[in-house]
């Protein structure tokens, strides 16, 4: 089937499919396998979370973008650097456990690095404090990446620098989306980071399980390292 042709149902069953994947490396196969398609399909469930999210980042980094230092984390096909890249950001390190994901996100020709890893099994591939921001979206669910990888981000990022995530507000995630900001209140306690800001959005994307319609909403959580 062309990707012109592509409905929501045949995307919403695709997704669905990937949720019942049963292991990482099921899910990093079938990411693969839609790594071509990939952006023209989340176009269709009118996916908001890496243009709201690079939206909150640029509305409070005030250094300079231009040398700032990016980390990608679970980086995808590269949507998130390409927003990043309309706020004037130039500097990107992508992570991801997909290798099929990472050759589309080179093909953009955004990144300076880009490094394999499965989230979760393994620690991330870079050098601690080295990084003006790190931001991972999309990754942060049930089923995808561990709510304990978020201590590796912080490690990963500079003292003042910025790391941005995101989940999601449906059904299914509400009690991941719980234990993520219990986490997250956690090391703000242990003095790790500050929380700069947390949006709400109501229309994050559209709604691909039974049991729910419409849209789903989400949330950027945005924080600052200590």
């Amino acid at each position: 089937m062309s990707a012109e042709s592509k409905t929501f149902e045949d995307i919403r069953a695709a997704v669905l499919s990937c949720h019942k994947s049963c292991t990482l490396q099921d899910k990093m196969k079938f990411y693969d396998s839609w790594a071509e398609n990939y952006d023209q399909d989340l176009a269709i469930l009118d996916y908001t979370a890496p243009c709201v999210a690079a939206n909150r980042i640029s509305s409070h980094f005030s250094g300079d973008r231009e040398a700032a230092v990016v980390l990608d984390v679970a980086c995808g096909t590269g949507m998130m650097a390409q927003q990043m890249k309309r706020h004037e950001f130039e500097r990107f390190v992508g992570v991801d456990g997909s290798e099929g994901m990472m050759e589309v996100a080179r093909q953009t020709k955004l990144y300076q690095d880009l490094k394999p890893c499965m989230l979760g099994e393994e620690p991330l591939p870079v050098l601690w404090g080295l990084f003006d921001l790190v931001v991972i979206v999309g990754a942060l669910s049930v089923g995808q990446v561990p709510v304990s990888v978020v201590r590796e981000l912080c490690k990963s990022t500079k003292p003042g620098g910025y790391v941005c995530m995101t989940t999601r507000g449906n059904q299914d995630n509400l009690e991941y989306k719980a234990a993520l900001e219990a986490e997250l209140k956690q090391m703000e306690g242990e003095g790790l980071w500050s929380c700069v800001e947390v949006t709400e959005v109501e229309k994050w994307e559209r709604a691909v399980s039974e049991k729910e319609e419409g849209y789903i909403p989400g949330t950027v959580y945005l924080y600052r390292r200590l």
